[in-house]
This record gives structure tokens, C-alpha cells and sequence, in this order.
């Protein structure tokens, strides 16, 4: 059966055909070469919105700088690989491999004398688990001080002329902000074969600060990250938005013994002996010198953890809900939001990598295509135009895109699970169908056979609106792709 892939590998090998010799050609050979690579995730959002804190927690490493160095105005890519090392792209220089150390675990690497502004981009080469299945690019803060940073991250993922090198795009926000506003709709566009809001998460960052870091946080964060989500301006921008304590985040996967055992001495205190301690970080820092600790090691967990974070380990380890560094860990974890965010991700991008690979794809041939006119070009266009228009997933897109920005309505309840059938909430049958992960196949093929039954019927009633009989038609052909996956053995 040819798959969507195979189908857009055949476009690109017609593009390159028709494009040889051009300025085009390596363009669209890199492209074709995409296809077969992981896919490429950017994280961005305003200055200080705890990007780089971010991408270390879903690397489950301390590789990007987290301070205001120079690295941190440099737009970073982080890709999986068989050796470790750092290369640096130059502006009419060939690239230069930098030199880089790792103190207490963190990445430090030296530009050797490199201004920021000489490096176009840097690429981390990293064996890590996580990066075997996504590149995570690491931008610059948007609102920043020094204008060039800032615009290194509008050129990448709003370029004027080119398609986007990212699949994808988390963004960190810490309240809607109007420069957030502005990018996001930058980066918006209602058809299928151009970045959209199904291919942008929401994060709210540093969620553990918005009750100053009280034990209760994270929940305040979601009721926040609740309404946000739901705002109709927001949907319009992003698929969904998420509380996560990035901080948190980033210590839970880079834990150590000896910082479980610091927590412990917190722990053992009384509990109102222990609230007092914590009730501010200058009172953390200088007060009970009995308890053991130095002001450096108080000032590293600070470092590491955040007061809030401070007072919900101890908390734990006090209340025996994590007997080990191990069990700690994946708590903390937990509770930051970063299982969440990484569910989120898997259901969203990367179970639909490669549709979201094969629109970037063909967008640039579009644009190619748009450019510069030579013989064949016209059939080369036709081609593209075919397989947006009869590739399923592609109309599921297009259709979560009218929902996202309003082109499609109706009531509440029909329009929610019409965003689940066609994969708004995930790709996995079960997902569409609000089912429980475990759910028998007789089960879900039932409950499939109710959805296309309804949707049929939605499909072909008068009284619906053209907008969503239109969808409805793209939700039948949804129901109708999973009872034939039911099928097979």
C-alpha cells in the first residue's frame, strides 16, 4: 500500500528532477532527505519563559545553557548521534567544531573566541534515548533586550520566503502577552500545507510561581491553563495549553543521592518547624544552622529546585509517599507536569510525524513551484495539489485548523467530539473514541460503528450547516479508517 510518505518522496523526486541545477536543487534534496529524520520540535516563547530549563527536562539532560550567556542568543539544535560534539554554522565560513565540558553535569560549550553574532546556529550532537525519535531546536527568547537573538527566532520559524525547518513548536508563555499574540498568529495559517495551530502546544511555564510556590501551585496552574485553553483566541493559536513547573521538571530527570539526602534533613524537622524554614528563600538560606546544611548546599537546592519544589520534596519524603531517589524522581516528575506535556506530545506529534513532515514537504515545493516557472512545474504543482487534497490525514488537519479558528461550528458537545474523532486529542483509536487504553477490540469497534453511524447521519441531515456537514463527511471516512484497522489481524 502507498503511504503518504511514499507519496510525497515521489513529489520530491519529481521537484529535484525539475529543479536540477537550480538554486532550488539542494533545497529540496535536504527536504527529501527529511522524510527518513526524526522530527524536528522547536521550543519558543518570551525572554526568561524557562525554554532551554524546558528542553532539559524532555532530554533528561542539563545540555542547554539555562543562564544569560552567549549561547543562550544562539538558535540550538540538539540531534541524536553515535558521538558527542558541538559544531558551530558560520556566515560565510565553513561550520567549526567547538570545544565543550560538562561540570556538575551541565553542558558548557566554548565559542573560542566566537562572537553570538558570527554563529548562525549551533548543533548538539548527543546520544540520548530521547532525541532518537525528535530534534529539539532551542531559540531565543522573543522580547529580548538585543533585537538580533530576538529576530533569529522569528527568521526560523517565521521565515518571509521558506518553509520552516521546525515540524512543530511548543511554545512557553507565563500569561498571554501581546508580543505571544503576534508570533503565534505569525505562525498561523488556516491551510493544510501551512503551519497551523494543530501543530502548536501551549505551555504555561514556570507554573509552580503563580501561588508563589505554594504546595497547592500546580493546581492553581491548571485552573489557569484551563481557561486559557478554552479562551477562543487561544484556540485559534494553539492545540492545547498545559501547566508545567519546568524547573521542577528538569531536577526530577537530572536527581541526584546526594540532593535526596539534603531533602531529608528538611524533612525530619516538625512539621510547623519545617514550614517556618520554608516560608521564604532568604529565611531558607540563613536560618537553623543546626539543621546540617552549608549556605552554598541551601542555595544549590534553591538552584535546583525552586522554593516550591524545596517544600514539595520534603513534603514526600516526610509523608513517605516516595521511599527513594528513584521513586522521588518519577514523583516529582509527575506532579511538575512534564508526563503530561510528554503524553501530550507523543499523541500530537509525534504519532502524526509523518504527516506533519509531509505538509512542511510539500509546502516547499508549493513555494518552489510558486517562485520559479520551468517545464514541468505545471504537473509538479497537480501533484501536489492531489495529495493535500485526497490524503485523509491531511483533511483531518484541515478540519482541526476550521475548528481551532472558528471557520467550523456548531454545539458544544457536537464540535468536542468531533475534535476527538478526527484526531484532535490523539491518533490512537482509542483516543478518538474516548475510550480506556486498555479497551477490548469489540468494544472499540462498537463504539467506532456509533460514531459513523452518528456522523453519517450528520453528514446528510439538511438542517446542518455546510461548514460541518463538510467535516462530518471527513469524520465518516475517520470512523471508517478505524473499523478497517479493527479488522485486520
Amino acid at each position: 500500500m502507498t503511504t503518504l510518505v511514499d507519496r510525497t518522496r515521489t513529489v520530491l523526486s519529481h521537484a529535484c528532477e525539475v529543479y536540477r541545477g537550480t538554486p532550488h536543487a539542494q533545497r529540496l534534496a535536504g527536504l527529501r532527505a527529511r522524510l527518513d529524520q526524526p522530527l524536528r520540535v522547536a521550543v519558543a516563547g518570551r525572554v526568561k519563559a524557562g525554554k532551554s530549563t524546558l528542553l532539559n527536562a524532555l532530554v533528561g539532560e542539563r545540555l542547554a545553557p539555562t543562564d544569560a550567556g552567549e549561547c543562550t542568543r544562539i538558535v540550538t539544535w540538539y540531534q541524536d548521534g553515535h558521538t558527542y560534539q558541538v559544531q558551530a554554522s558560520l556566515d560565510r565560513q565553513p561550520p567549526r567544531q567547538l570545544r565543550f565540558t560538562r561540570e556538575n553535569g551541565q553542558l558548557d560549550i566554548d565559542l573560542g573566541g566566537l562572537a553570538a553574532d558570527d554563529v548562525s546556529e549551533l548543533v548538539v550532537t548527543w546520544p540520548a534515548q530521547a532525541l532518537r525519535a525528535v530534534t529539539l531546536v532551542d531559540t531565543p527568547g522573543i522580547g529580548s533586550l538585543t533585537e538580533s537573538a530576538s529576530r533569529r527566532t522569528w527568521d526560523l520559524l517565521v521565515p518571509d520566503e521558506e518553509e520552516t525547518p521546525a515540524d512543530a513548536v511548543v511554545y512557553l508563555m507565563r500569561h498571554l502577552h501581546a508580543g505571544d499574540v503576534e508570533f503565534l498568529r505569525a505562525f498561523h495559517d488556516s491551510e493544510v500545507s501551512r503551519p497551523s495551530p494543530v501543530n502548536a502546544i501551549g505551555v504555561l511555564s514556570r507554573a509552580d510561581e503563580i501561588a508563589v510556590g505554594r504546595l497547592d501551585s500546580m493546581a492553581s496552574a491548571r485552573r489557569v491553563a484551563a481557561r486559557l485553553g478554552a479562551d477562543p483566541n487561544v484556540r485559534r493559536l494553539v492545540q492545547s495549553v498545559l501547566p508545567v513547573a519546568g524547573l521542577l521538571a528538569e531536577t526530577a530527570v537530572t536527581l541526584t543521592e546526594d540532593e535526596v539526602g539534603q531533602l531529608r534533613k528538611i524533612a525530619d524537622l516538625e512539621v510547623a518547624d519545617a514550614e517556618e524554614l520554608l516560608l521564604s528563600a532568604d529565611r531558607f538560606v540563613s536560618s537553623r544552622p543546626e539543621l546540617g546544611l552549608t549556605e552554598i548546599e541551601r542555595n544549590a537546592l534553591l538552584d535546583r529546585f525552586g522554593l516550591f519544589g524545596v517544600r514539595l520534596a520534603s513534603t514526600m519524603l516526610r509523608r513517605k509517599a516516595a521511599a527513594t531517589a528513584t521513586d522521588l524522581a518519577r514523583e516529582l516528575a509527575e506532579r511538575s507536569g512534564l508526563g503530561d506535556l510528554q503524553e501530550l506530545l507523543s499523541s500530537l506529534f509525534f504519532e502524526r510525524r509523518d504527516v506533519l513532515k509531509c505538509r512542511s514537504a510539500l509546502l516547499a515545493v508549493a513555494e518552489v513551484v510558486r517562485t520559479l516557472s520551468l517545464p514541468g512545474s505545471d504537473s509538479l504543482a497537480a501533484e501536489v495539489e492531489s495529495v493535500v487534497a485526497s490524503a485523509h490525514p491531511f483533511n483531518e488537519l484541515r478540519v482541526l485548523s476550521g475548528l481551532r479558528s472558528g471557520w467550523v461550528s456548531g454545539k458544544d458537545d457536537v464540535v468536542a467530539e468531533l475534535e476527538r474523532v478526527i484526531g484532535g486529542a490523539g491518533g490512537a483509536t482509542h483516543q478518538r473514541l474516548r475510550l480506556p487504553a486498555d479497551a477490548a477490540a469489540p468494544d472499540l469497534t462498537a463504539a467506532a460503528s456509533e460514531a459513523l453511524s452518528r456522523w453519517q447521519r450528520r453528514a446528510e441531515n439538511p438542517l446542518t450547516t455546510y461548514e460541518l456537514a463538510v467535516a462530518a463527511r471527513v469524520a465518516v471516512r475517520s470512523c471508517e479508517g478505524m473499523l478497517a484497522d479493527l479488522s485486520r489481524p
